[in-house]
């Protein structure tokens, strides 16, 4: 650690601290200061003006990243019959219904992707007590329960880079957008991509200023703090 402690520390020494970023500039430097003998992943930590025990302002989307997340995503989808073929075909991990329910009941959730469709609400829904801690219950608002004739491009969707967030109690948004091994242009795609759809997610509720600060990092480094008027310009 002592060693990890110290190169960690020379990254931050070559942050400025007083500075605000531009959102290329930050992710060069991201970058840059990558030290750990792993793929970091890059990720963006926004504070939002919003008041999240109101209903109407829970800040909440799928974002589709053109470059990729650079994750390899498990995914499960709680269907049977011929919607459980055309799974498996798009290329789901698991597939099943009642064999893969008690699975779950039984404490498995090695996964990181549920789908389900209406049709199996009534078997999946005893999973909310497992799942939804983990974030990973089916609802439509996080595009998971969709319908049968749908499954394949969201399977599709999810392998070439789709990422969901939420409003956490704290009004803060915490979402990963990519691998500090792509390129800066791809990054940027990213980012762009992603701070899009939070821009169009903001409610109509919310007064004042709906994001009040953004830092991005990677797994290991030091945070740099982003020019958040820049980044509520992007709109895709």
């Amino acid at each position: 650690m002592g060693k990890q402690g110290k190169k960690f520390a020379e990254a931050v020494q070559k942050v400025d601290k007083t500075k605000t970023y531009a959102s290329r500039e930050a992710l060069e430097l991201i970058k840059q200061l990558a030290f750990a003998k792993f793929d970091e992943t890059v990720e963006a930590h926004l504070k939002l003006g919003v008041d999240p025990r109101q209903a109407d302002q829970l800040v909440r989307g799928v974002a589709s990243l053109p470059a990729g997340t650079g994750k390899t995503v498990r995914i499960v989808a709680f269907v049977e019959g011929e919607t459980a073929n055309i799974a498996r075909e798009a290329g789901a991990d698991f597939v099943g219904m009642d064999d893969l329910v008690q699975k779950v009941q039984d404490g498995w959730t090695d996964f990181d992707v549920a789908l389900a469709v209406p049709q199996s609400m009534g078997k999946i829904g005893r999973l909310g007590r497992v799942l939804g801690p983990r974030g990973l219950m089916p609802s439509p608002k996080s595009g998971t329960m969709i319908q049968p004739e749908d499954i394949a491009s969201t399977i599709q969707a999810l392998r070439q880079g789709r990422v969901e967030f939420r409003v956490d109690k704290t009004a803060n948004l915490h979402v990963p957008f990519g691998k500090v091994s792509f390129s800066v242009d791809d990054l940027m795609a990213n980012w762009t991509a992603l701070m899009g759809v939070i821009n169009r997610a903001r409610p109509s509720g919310v007064k004042g200023r709906y994001i009040q600060r953004i830092t991005l990092t990677s797994t290991m480094g030091p945070g740099l703090h982003v020019d958040v008027n820049e980044a509520m310009t992007f709109t895709s």
